[in-house]
């Protein structure tokens, strides 16, 4: 029996009904029994400020850099605002950077991402997948899980309903636990 890869998931988004959220659901759903999939939450991250790192790292962003350094792997499921990555994505990753040790330095890194919009995210992953070079994570290439005009794949429950991008969730899945 394969060993339990342990994988944190960051949703960037903060809305009940985030398209991304649902996809960091159906991964939870999809992942199976080699797979522990733990979901950080960013809400309780402060902007990040110099003058407050300089009083300390805060302590959400000290528990997540730990579940970061601790898994085998990180799941990133991004929105896409203003053809980049969110706020609230940028501002988690920046406060996570400035840990000790780097939580992100060699870390096998997946993306996923979903939006109204045609393009699905593409251009927030690109994003992303600059920013990790600066930071030293691993960034898988393939598969690509861009999952345009996201209201026609998720229900109204924030369901992922489209075959199609559950089955390229799994395939996400399946090569961040052997890049792991």
């Amino acid at each position: 029996m394969a060993e339990t890869k342990n994988i944190v998931g960051i949703v960037g988004s903060l809305r009940r009904d985030s398209f991304n959220a649902a996809l960091m659901r159906a991964a939870q759903e999809l992942a199976g029994p080699e797979i522990n999939l733990d979901v950080a939450d960013l809400r309780d991250f402060p902007l990040y400020d110099g003058d407050v790192e300089r009083s300390g790292i805060p302590a959400p962003v000290v528990d997540v850099a730990d579940r970061i350094r601790g898994a085998d792997g990180l799941l990133i499921a991004t929105p896409e605002y203003n053809y980049s990555v969110s706020g609230v994505l940028k501002n988690g990753i920046d406060w996570l950077s400035r840990t000790d040790p780097k939580p992100f330095t060699g870390k096998p890194i997946a993306l996923m991402s979903a939006s109204p919009g045609r393009f699905g995210g593409a251009r927030a992953q690109y994003h992303l997948r600059q920013t990790f070079v600066f930071l030293d994570g691993r960034v898988l290439n393939k598969p690509e899980v861009i999952i345009a005009n996201a209201q026609q794949s998720i229900d109204e429950a924030g369901t992922l309903t489209d075959a199609n991008a559950r089955d390229l969730i799994s395939q996400l899945l399946k090569a961040l636990a052997d890049a792991a």
